[in-house]
């Protein structure tokens, strides 16, 4: 496919102050005289502010790097994942076409992108809001036919199901991601064949769609309010400055939700053993694993009264304690608590 700029092109580009002190963050990484190496994540985080990349854009880009701007222009068209035309405000959808999803239905699913977005791939809706194309082969071949939308993967697809799709992101919602038709992951359509003691019920999604659903903004672009990430490598030591903030921090974490200060700790009720030798299956509760049970027993937690009894301070102890933070109040694991306790 030839790939070329847009014939129609703004007047200039430049990165938002969060964003550039972010490129030039990612610049540092690299030795003096080695900038250029600093390429693709700055293109890709210049893709995000405005969803596609301009010529301005990539001359701005090279500009940073001490890069002649064909330099940059070469690196830009090389890379499919680089948009070089404008793409749908909502969501630009990606057909997976090879081999294993094209025998599994893919064009069924480009028949769908026709039908409701456009007649043409890379080309805008009529209301601007979605743009879609077919790529090459991206990795879920087990799990066939697939697409991309934004940050995430859509699986298992049905033209009946991408339809849906379609319609719950142009209605303000986002589909949770991964399998469309019940599997776990990537294991067998006719049940497990090895490791077989693996009960997925335990968890409501894979590591991958538990993530995505955690940040809920799987098909959000970076739009500036984000906290920069910039040079925690250079131990600067500034625990105030974005430099040593994460950009996915969450709002419980930063404290959002108390006005802006973090709700102090206070630890809960804890027993060394469980009352009577009988522990409660704290696996009941959802987004509680075999994993993550044994953590809480660690801890000193046996029964589901005493998960009930949290408050914020509480919680807030416990999810220090957690390897995936914030997975307590999205769950909320002390109202399943209570009613488990009470049945």
């Amino acid at each position: 496919m030839l790939r070329r700029p847009h014939h129609d092109q703004p007047e200039s580009f430049e990165f938002t102050p969060a964003n550039l002190a972010w490129a030039k963050a990612q610049i540092t990484k690299y030795p003096e005289g080695r900038q250029a190496s600093a390429i693709i994540p700055l293109l890709w985080r210049a893709q995000e502010q405005e969803g596609w990349l301009s010529r301005p854009a990539i001359e701005y880009v090279a500009d940073m790097l001490d890069m002649a701007h064909i330099r940059a222009l070469e690196v830009a068209s090389f890379y499919f994942m680089f948009q070089l035309k404008p793409v749908g405000s909502i969501a630009n959808i990606q057909i997976c076409g090879t081999t294993s999803c094209m025998i599994c239905g893919a064009e069924d699913l480009v028949g769908v992108c026709r039908e409701k977005i456009a007649d043409k791939p890379h080309t805008l809706s009529e209301d601007g809001r979605f743009s879609w194309e077919e790529v090459e082969c991206l990795g879920a071949c087990a799990n066939a036919p697939m697409a991309q939308i934004g940050k995430d993967y859509y699986e298992d697809l049905t033209a009946e199901r991408i339809a849906e799709i379609i319609d719950d992101l142009a209605a303000g919602r986002v589909p949770t991601p991964g399998p469309q038709t019940g599997r776990f992951a990537s294991e067998p359509l006719k049940g497990l064949t090895s490791l077989t003691d693996f009960d997925s019920g335990h968890y409501a999604h894979n590591a991958s769609v538990d993530l995505a659903v955690a940040q809920e903004d799987t098909v959000k672009r970076i739009d500036g309010t984000e906290v920069a990430l910039t040079t925690p490598w250079l131990d600067d030591g500034d625990a105030d400055s974005p430099a040593t903030a994460r950009a996915d921090t969450k709002p419980h974490e930063a404290g959002a939700a108390t006005g802006g200060e973090a709700v102090a700790e206070a630890e809960p009720e804890t027993l060394s053993a469980p009352r009577g030798g009988a522990a409660d299956d704290l696996k009941k509760i959802g987004g509680v694993g075999p994993k993550l049970e044994a953590t809480l027993n660690d801890l000193g937690f046996w029964h589901y009264d005493q998960i009930a009894a949290w408050g914020p301070a509480e919680i807030a102890w416990v999810d220090a304690r957690l390897k995936f933070k914030g997975r307590i109040e999205r769950d909320d694991w002390v109202a399943q608590a209570r009613s488990l306790a009470e049945t």
